[in-house]
C-alpha cells in the first residue's frame, strides 16, 4: 500500500517558506519521497500503517495551507501513467522503494 501526500502551503512571507521547507523535510525524514513538486509518496504495510503517518501528519501539520493524503494498493499505484514533455523529465525509480512481503 502507499500513501501519498499532496500539499499546497502558503510561500510568500520569508516565515511561510520555513513552515513550508520544514514539513517538506519532516516528509523526507519519516521515509517519504517527492513524485513532484508538493507531492510525497510512501510505502506502508497496510491500512492501518497509513492510519498512523496520516495522524503524524495531522500532528505536525503546519498552521496555513491544505494537505490531502491518499491511500492507494501497489496495484492502483503501478497504474500510473508517467506523460512527459521532453526526455530531460526522467524519472528515476530506485531499488530503494521496492518492499518484501
Amino acid at each position: 500500500m502507499r500513501l501519498i501526500v499532496f500539499f499546497d502551503l502558503p510561500t510568500q512571507t520569508k516565515e511561510e517558506r520555513k513552515r513550508y521547507s520544514s514539513f517538506r523535510k519532516y516528509l523526507l525524514k519519516h521515509g517519504f519521497t517527492m513524485l513532484q513538486y508538493s507531492v510525497y509518496v510512501r510505502i506502508t504495510r497496510n491500512y492501518d500503517d497509513c492510519e498512523k503517518y496520516i495522524s503524524m501528519i495531522e500532528n505536525n501539520k503546519p498552521p496555513q495551507g491544505d494537505i490531502r493524503c491518499l491511500r492507494v494498493t501497489e496495484k492502483q499505484y503501478e497504474g500510473i501513467e508517467l506523460i512527459i514533455g521532453s526526455n530531460e523529465g526522467k524519472e528515476d525509480f530506485s531499488d530503494e522503494e521496492l518492499i518484501e512481503i
